[in-house]
């Protein structure tokens, strides 16, 4: 992303370690009741816990809403993947 692409604002609320929203959502890539992974303009964001279950999920305006036990919130970097054939033939 350069300096001249603006950000979408990316907002992050958790109650009581159940209940966790989040604005500024690109996209979800996985989901299941322990581990969420979802896509911002600031990383990627990996939710941890147990029963977790996305109750709301609007791309086009960005929302996530997550209810289940919270355990962690992880942001790494963006980074595309570089494609396996382009290493082998450089």
């Amino acid at each position: 992303m350069t300096e001249q692409t603006k950000r979408k604002p990316n907002l992050v609320t958790l109650e009581n370690r159940e209940r966790l929203a989040l604005t500024g959502v690109n996209d979800v890539e996985s989901f299941d009741e322990r581990c969420v992974v979802a896509y911002t303009d600031y990383g990627q964001l990996t939710v941890q816990g147990a029963g977790l279950n996305i109750t709301k999920l609007s791309v086009e305006s960005g929302d996530l809403m997550i209810d289940g036990n919270i355990f962690s919130l992880t942001y790494t970097d963006n980074r595309p993947s570089e494609n396996i054939f382009r290493k082998l033939f450089r």
